[in-house]
């Protein structure tokens, strides 16, 4: 049978015969006999040699498993030399069609595992490791230079490297950059150093490694602190008081103390009516959880502030909290404030540039769920490429297979 309907894949394939068998789909395939150069002497020539039939696995039709009989012709030349035709369904020493593995090296970079893509292409996971592990060798692009903002931070990988990896992103576009095998100021100094051309500006948390590998690889750039790991410290400071005031309280309302503890951390205009119930039953069952609470909303007022008003102001505002810190005399948040006055020029960057680390965060929530789904990642240098690959092709090849 010689089929007119256009067939992606099959452009200039002559399909021969279709069957089915077992539930299982079988195309007869061959090229039209043409005029092909011998690779030796260079010669023009039409005379065919012999044929042999090829079995290729290829892509699913209609949700059968679908193989290729490929009758493919071998040529000979006045030379002597016998050489296959060209064609392009195929490569050379290849059992899966180029549609089948174009495919299976999509849903690889894609796919949440190894395993899973393995058995919708009906072939074993070690196959989907060496497929992966050569497609990220050739295709993975390596950064040469860093980009004027950079963000860095660290996440749990649990790898043959160390227990933590650190993830450098560009903080313009949000994409990520290298995965480095530990978080020690050493091996972040020596990446920084290597390809710090154009960097100016860092966003990062409050580590004082990362601030000391930055500082010395490039010349102490600008370094912006993350608005939520300053912030935290605030709400830190609040939870170390409540766990300290509620021991005195009756068991019933120690335990529901604890079970509303989210109350003390968000806005009081933003609190239900039963919210601000519990909340005003604890403040006055404590007078320093009272005025923990009300160093809080001094704090969460200055924030509101600090991003909409000229830093000369946001830092005078500042002083004014730490007095009325120091005024409080509670330890909790005076070890708050002593972090603030240490790192009050990243915070102070923090509002004049309009960088965080959110994004970056948003990376790591998506290596931990693909740990999870493969149940772990033995080898840094396979865990790296699988992050880096799947962001540069995440725009390419989602309808492909």
């Amino acid at each position: 049978m010689h089929s007119t309907m256009m067939i992606p894949g099959f452009e200039g394939v002559e399909v021969r015969k279709t069957e089915e068998r077992d539930g299982c789909l079988y195309l007869h395939v061959q090229m039209p006999k043409t005029t092909h150069v011998c690779p030796s002497f260079q010669a023009r020539t039409r005379r065919v040699h012999d044929y042999r039939l090829q079995k290729v696995q290829h892509l699913k039709w209609f949700e059968r498993l679908t193989h290729l009989f490929y009758r493919k012709r071998r040529y000979a030349c006045a030379c002597g030399k016998k050489f296959a035709e060209q064609n392009s369904l195929v490569e050379r020493y290849q059992r899966h069609s180029k549609e089948w593995n174009q495919a299976f090296g999509f849903r690889l970079i894609h796919g949440k595992n190894f395993k899973d893509p393995a058995h919708l292409f009906h072939t074993s996971p070690n196959t989907a490791v060496r497929r992966f592990n050569r497609i990220s060798a050739s295709h993975l692009k390596e950064v040469e230079e860093l980009p004027r903002v950079i963000a860095i931070d660290e996440y749990k990988g649990d790898t043959d490297r160390g227990t933590y990896q650190v993830i450098i992103a560009n903080a313009d576009t949000g994409e990520p950059i290298d995965i480095l095998p530990d978080r020690s100021a050493e091996t972040v100094k020596d990446y920084l150093k290597k390809k710090k051309s154009n960097v100016e500006c860092v966003v990062m948390d409050m580590s004082y490694a990362f601030k000391s590998a930055v500082n010395k690889a490039l010349n102490n750039p600008i370094i912006v602190a993350d608005r939520f790991h300053f912030c935290r410290y605030i709400n830190w400071a609040v939870d170390r008081v409540r766990k300290r005031v509620q021991k005195d309280f009756h068991d019933y309302d120690r335990r529901k103390c604890k079970r509303m503890r989210h109350i003390f951390h968000k806005p009081y205009e933003s609190l239900s009516d039963k919210q601000r119930w519990y909340l005003e039953r604890y403040l006055h069952l404590s007078s320093e959880l009272k005025v923990a609470y009300q160093l809080k909303e001094a704090y969460q007022t200055w924030f509101e502030i600090a991003k909409q008003g000229e830093i000369k102001q946001v830092k005078e505002n500042l002083y004014a909290f730490y007095d009325l810190v120091a005024s409080s005399g509670m330890k909790e948040f005076m070890a708050a404030v002593d972090t603030f006055r240490n790192w009050q020029t990243e915070i102070m960057n923090s509002f004049m540039f309009d960088y965080s680390n959110g994004f970056v965060e948003g990376l790591n929530n998506q290596t931990k769920v693909w740990k999870r789904n493969a149940f772990g990642f033995r080898r840094h240098d396979r865990l790296r490429a699988r992050i880096l690959m799947h962001h540069q092709f995440k725009h390419v090849g989602k309808n492909i297979g």
